[in-house]
């Protein structure tokens, strides 16, 4: 396997306050985190291809995100948040030309957007199987049970975030049994990224064992793996948008080592890392 064409599949930029305002009501005010800087801490472990993803502070101002793309030319894609009723076939179209594969749904962190799953989903999937786009939700475990007839009667891919945000939740508990039936699903991708944002220790780069080998198990071939850089921090340390809250202080290359040695086999790790995240995102041969 190339090692060169390693993906993170789940990163941010965050530009300078004053050249990229973040919206008025988020929950912290995000430090500045480059690609630059991103790219020299993942090339130790040969990672050099990134799908960015639209952070919930910026809202529907995809600007950093999609002028990262272009520097990245093909080794980057991207997961824009737009808002459907105001976002023209053209803007999608040149989206799309610059490596946007993907619309986010945020039910995890929402600023604006207060509106329930089934409604955010109704608006976007016919724009997402147009454009031969996947949706890609992050939401409670309970919120993707609730609405599991939704997710598996997509006519496009769906992609889940971290781990399905299982919080305390077992894999043989029944929303578990549930999130690893939905994940059977021929369309349906888990992004195994940010472990620290499920269970209990804020700082692990360690994935659950239990819950990894069970997604694993139910969905080896449409899985990816992201870090999450530069690495939110917990919500409970989001004290208000004026407060600059730091993100949480974690390895790169730990994140990336850790997963592998959870995985059990190079091989798949590899594939995960590599050959699954070209085939959802479209990359190059």
């Amino acid at each position: 396997m190339n090692r060169a064409m390693r993906c993170d599949s789940h990163v941010h930029i965050v530009g300078p306050h004053d050249r990229y305002p973040q919206l008025a009501e988020r929950t912290y005010l995000a430090g500045v985190a480059t690609l630059k800087q991103l790219e020299i801490i993942s090339a130790a472990r040969a990672i050099r291809r990134f799908v960015i993803v639209q952070p919930s502070f910026y809202g529907a101002d995809n600007s950093l995100l999609l002028e990262s793309l272009s520097v990245l030319s093909g080794r980057g894609r991207g997961v824009v948040v737009i808002d459907p009723g105001a976002t023209s076939a053209r803007t999608l179209s040149g989206m799309a030309g610059q490596g946007v594969r993907g619309l986010r749904l945020n039910l995890y962190s929402p600023l604006r957007e207060k509106a329930p799953l089934a409604h955010r989903f109704a608006a976007v999937a016919n724009l997402a199987r147009e454009l031969g786009w996947h949706i890609e939700v992050i939401a409670p475990l309970k919120m993707l049970i609730e609405n599991a007839s939704m997710l598996e009667g997509s006519g496009a891919p769906i992609v889940i975030d971290h781990y399905g945000v299982y919080a305390d939740t077992r894999p043989d508990r029944a929303d578990g049994v549930a999130l690893l039936k939905l994940l059977a699903m021929p369309h349906v991708w888990m992004k195994l990224s940010a472990p620290y944002r499920v269970g209990g220790d804020p700082l692990t780069t360690k994935p659950d064992p239990a819950w990894l080998a069970a997604i694993l198990s139910a969905s080896p071939d449409r899985c990816v793996w992201g870090s999450d850089w530069p690495h939110t921090p917990p919500h409970e340390q989001q004290l208000g948008g004026a407060i600059l809250a730091p993100y949480r202080k974690l390895r790169y290359d730990a994140l990336v080592d850790d997963f592998i040695v959870a995985v059990g086999s190079k091989e798949l790790a590899e594939r995960i890392l590599s050959d699954n995240a070209a085939r959802l995102y479209a990359f190059e041969p």
